[in-house]
């Protein structure tokens, strides 16, 4: 797949681009040819690690490490065996790949900054034993790569030829970005950037997708370090493992606008040719001026500009770009089915099953022996007063927490009872879930984020996107779809959410207080919606405290208190229940009238 370069967001993207071959060639200057491909390499290195430190949110600080093994494993094998570059850079992208794996395994599953610290670690123990097998490598006085002058060797004696490989490994790396940007995989990065949790409500298993990313970067930094070691002829392992050369590639990334494909080529072209003509210009006054110069720059951007030089001008600049002539063909939107999944089974068969859960934490007993049945076309709400053990219950029945002691079994399309064992194989099986605290991809539109729950049963964006629109018919949300998902009201955040959770389409659909902080006109709103649902064929199961509403949906509630079922029953049966009144109420209390 190919950008539309009929488009003119595309074709200037292009012409943007070709200024780096073309102002080389009209200078015909060494030191610009030079510059031109120090761009190139620093802004391919940046925008692959855009894809694990922009898409994915994980902030690599050794990501030179990859770059250091390309370069010594085309080197190597150049001096040692007489292999073609062409060859050793696949050979240094498969290492590059397999130690992203030895790193990303274990800190991946993590929260906080272990990564990072991995990334720097692992790059300390690279240059280390680069050191130490002087035998091979030169040790600390570095590798010299043989002078084989041809296209074989990837070593030329004019310097306009070195500038094409370099433009096409840049071309190649933000091709491989452009796709997953626009890809389901792109998506899932994105969601586990931003709000980990939700991501998995709507099954992604951020793992997987964080490590996908890590070894993408990896291959690709190492295939431009490779050919960055043939352009210098000389490798020493100071160079090629730094962390500022780390920090230097995060740092174009993040000035030009992280998470974005433009951003990473923007910074570079705007930092270093600054950077390096300071170099050039400010040397009488003590070497290192240049990190100087990155501060400033760094600084400025940070203060005034904190989403990148792209996240704050791509608005004007795009709705500028837009006004030229467009000569690309509407696109042909091929007709999809996005059928949501019915219950197959007759109504009121039981479909999700609770039994006898139990958990602690610490001392606490959050759970005892709480057991409930969801049916298939009912809509059950779960009542109690503040602390009762609602939410731990909820998050039992989603996977986010795993009971001490019971079971949690949902009836699958097959007609066999199924027990999932984390959030992700819930939502694979058929549960969705929204959120207490509203929990939307705020950089995301309206449409793309309830794409995100529609990309777990297709990986075309098309069909997506067509599941997105129907489902936002069903929850009033098809007039907000351009809009950036931080922008909405609180009732639309929360009819966002049940439309996310939709897009999977769930057979059973669990709501935690979807009605809480609205006002009256969002409620009558989202009532009807949760009507508009379990008529589709769709199971709800929600926690409320709202209990005129409650009330009004629900065909059965159970009420919980004190970690344990209270009551069970028809609406009219649990609201005159002297043990549910006096547990809301207190004991003397035999009637709601007497508060």
């Amino acid at each position: 797949m190919m950008p539309n370069f009929r488009n003119p967001r595309s074709y200037v993207a292009l012409l943007a681009l070709l200024g780096i071959l073309v102002v080389p060639f009209v200078l015909q200057s060494p030191f610009a040819y030079h510059l031109a491909i120090q761009v190139c390499v620093f802004a391919g290195l940046a925008a692959a690690w855009n894809i694990v430190g922009g898409f994915a949110g994980q902030l690599s600080l050794g990501h030179a490490v990859f770059y250091g093994i390309g370069s010594y494993a085309a080197g190597l094998l150049v001096a040692k065996f007489g292999i073609s570059p062409w060859i050793g850079m696949f050979a240094g992208a498969a290492v590059s790949m397999v130690a992203a794996m030895i790193i990303a395994y274990p800190t991946l599953r993590l929260r906080g900054p272990f990564f990072s610290l991995a990334t720097i670690a692992f790059l300390e123990v690279a240059r280390l034993l680069i050191i130490h097998q002087e035998n091979w490598t030169g040790g600390s006085a570095g590798l010299n790569v043989p002078l084989q002058i041809g296209l074989p060797w990837m070593i030329f004696r004019e310097k306009w030829a070195y500038l094409l490989v370099a433009f096409g490994f840049l071309l190649v790396t933000l091709w491989v970005s452009w796709l997953i940007r626009r890809s389901r995989f792109g998506f899932y990065l994105i969601a586990v950037r931003e709000r980990e949790d939700a991501a998995r409500a709507v099954g992604v298993n951020a793992v997987q997708v964080k490590m996908g990313a890590a070894v993408i970067s990896a291959a690709l930094t190492s295939l431009i370090g490779s050919f960055h070691g043939m352009y210098l002829t000389f490798i020493e392992p100071s160079s090629a493992f730094s962390l500022e050369m780390s920090i230097q590639i995060a740092m174009f990334a993040l000035i030009g606008g992280l998470g974005t494909v433009a951003g990473p080529v923007i910074g570079t072209a705007l930092v270093l040719p600054v950077a390096e003509l300071a170099r050039g210009w400010l040397t009488a006054f003590g070497n290192g001026t240049h990190g100087f110069v990155y501060g400033v720059l760094l600084v400025v951007v940070v203060l005034f500009f904190p989403r990148g030089l792209v996240g704050h001008l791509s608005g004007r600049v795009l709705r500028w770009i837009d006004r030229l002539p467009n000569k690309s063909k509407p696109e042909e939107t091929e007709v999809l089915q996005t059928v949501q999944h019915r219950n197959t089974v007759p109504k009121g068969t039981p479909i999700l099953k609770a039994e006898h859960l139990e958990k602690r934490f610490g001392g606490l007993k959050a759970t005892d022996d709480v057991s409930m049945t969801l049916h298939a076309g009912e809509i059950l709400g779960v009542i109690g007063p503040n602390g009762a053990g609602k939410t731990t219950v909820f998050n039992q029945l989603s996977g986010f927490i795993r009971p001490d002691q019971g079971s949690v079994t949902v009836l699958d399309e097959t007609g066999a009872w199924v027990s999932p064992t984390s959030p992700e194989t819930f939502a694979r099986a058929g549960v969705g879930r929204t959120f207490q605290i509203v929990q939307p991809f705020s950089g995301l539109s309206v449409l793309e984020n309830i794409m995100l729950g529609a990309f777990m049963h297709t990986t075309h964006r098309a069909q997506a996107e067509a599941i997105a629109r129907d489902v936002a018919h069903v929850t009033d949300l098809t007039s907000l779809l351009d809009t950036e998902a931080r922008s909405l009201t609180v009732g639309g955040m929360k009819r966002l959410e049940v439309a996310r959770a939709l897009a999977t389409r769930p057979r059973i659909l669990l709501l935690d207080e979807v009605l809480a902080g609205l006002n009256p006109s969002d409620v009558a709103r989202a009532i009807e919606m949760i009507r508009r649902i379990r008529d589709t064929g769709v199971s709800v199961l929600m926690i409320e405290h709202l209990m005129q509403a409650t009330m009004a949906l629900s065909d059965r509630i159970v009420v919980i208190n004190l970690g344990r079922v209270l009551r069970e029953g028809a609406p009219a049966d649990v609201v005159n229940d002297i043990e549910v009144i006096q547990a809301y109420l207190g004991k003397g209390y035999t009637n709601a009238q007497d508060s």
